[in-house]
């Protein structure tokens, strides 16, 4: 083991290691780099945006055994970018170094029917679910999860391998369809709108939440955050108090982000956590006395959890290729941002990807105000306003 605890503050310029180099992974080597830490990111793409702003880039698979043995040597401590890395190299890792979040807590958020099963035992609300492994699950009163949701078990994001069921028959034909591969069929439930809550739990199990996100999306990507959220106080503190409990719960050390269903009573269901910074987080680079990654950051150096205040309310808008006229051919042309810039209290932000695709997350766009709604409804216009001029309006609700 290292000698290195949590407990003994890593203090810049250390070099600190990620596992992944895509946007989140980008956005957490800048907020490093700027409190004065070496960053050293792991990351089988060339072109991977965070090694525009890395000290070191190895391009290699997530696996590779020379380059974590360089990470394991040359980084005081270790964190992740997304929640489908090989958790078995971090635990790997985590002989030698400090990881955080450890590798045991991604092992769960990396399989729905665990992290399903985690949420019941620690005495949080879920929707009604049921494990389906095999042919021999089905066999049971398929009323109490009908009609539901067939997720599979692992690799499923921003709303893929999801399946909408009504019947035995639709439940049998999409588990055929998903290859029979390990499902979680979820009951839906009456949904009156979504929200996120985002924590940040230290070495010696100090908590700082920020403020609430409703969260609306749209072709199952996250669209729109709003914040502060539309739902009552009472929700706000439940989310809140839920995503300690999680973070507790699993002895977890970093960021960490729990997603819910606000239900038509105003109940709560937890639906699925991130342990890494979140989408619907992005407002916080702008919004909020310290970002989400500035607390990564904070909590794998095990400094404590910085001041989570919110400035200003904020509304955050998903940039996916879609916007970008031409994306996916070699005609692709970048946008006009000259709206979105021309704000005072707008901030863009883009991820430096290579290739526009359509559905791809290329960037998000902040927009501060005096009233949440208002610059929500402000941000989908300027969105929408880009869209049009891509070719790709969208149908009217």
């Amino acid at each position: 083991m290292s000698d290195r605890t949590p407990n003994t503050p890593i203090l810049p310029p250390a070099m600190l290691g990620i596992l992944g180099g895509g946007q989140l992974g980008c956005m957490f080597t800048v907020a490093a780099k700027t409190m004065g830490y070496q960053v050293t990111v792991l990351d089988p793409d060339p072109n991977a945006p965070a090694a525009r702003f890395a000290d070191e880039h190895l391009c290699a698979a997530f696996d590779d055994q020379a380059a974590l043995e360089k990470m394991a040597a040359n980084c005081a401590a270790i964190t992740t970018e997304f929640e489908n890395v090989n958790a078995n190299s971090m635990k790997w890792l985590a002989q030698s170094t400090f990881v955080s979040p450890r590798g045991e807590c991604v092992e769960i958020a990396q399989d729905r029917i665990r992290e399903k099963t985690f949420f019941r035992d620690a005495g949080l609300p879920t929707a009604p679910f049921l494990a389906i492994e095999k042919a021999s699950d089905l066999e049971v009163d398929l009323s109490l999860y009908l009609p539901g949701i067939l997720k599979t078990a692992r690799m499923g994001y921003d709303g893929k391998g999801q399946v909408r069921v009504k019947t035995k028959e639709e439940l049998l034909t999409a588990w055929q369809q998903l290859k029979e591969t390990a499902c979680v069929l979820e009951k839906m439930m009456p949904l009156k709108t979504e929200v996120s809550a985002i924590v940040t739990r230290s070495v010696s199990g100090d908590c700082a939440v920020f403020p609430v996100s409703e969260n609306h999306h749209f072709e199952g990507i996250l669209d729109v955050s709003i914040v502060p959220a539309n739902v009552t106080d009472a929700v706000k503190t439940s989310a809140a108090a839920a995503a300690k409990t999680v973070a507790s719960s699993l002895g977890y050390v970093g960021v960490l982000a729990i997603e819910f269903f606000v239900l038509a009573d105003d109940s709560l269901v937890v639906n699925e956590m991130a342990p890494r910074p979140h989408n619907s987080g992005h407002y916080t680079l702008d919004a909020t006395t310290v970002s989400q990654f500035q607390q990564q950051v904070r909590a794998m150096c095990g400094l404590p959890p910085g001041d989570a205040t919110l400035l200003k309310p904020v509304a955050m808008v998903n940039l996916l290729g879609d916007v970008w006229p031409g994306a996916g051919t070699a005609d692709c042309k970048e946008p006009d941002w000259s709206s979105m810039m021309s704000e005072p209290s707008g901030f863009l932000h883009l991820y430096g990807k290579k290739e526009a695709r359509v559905a791809r997350k290329m960037g998000h766009y902040n927009l501060l105000g005096s009233n949440a709604n208002d610059v929500a409804a402000k941000v989908a216009a300027l969105r929408d306003e880009l869209l049009t001029a891509a070719g790709r309006p969208r149908p009217l609700a």
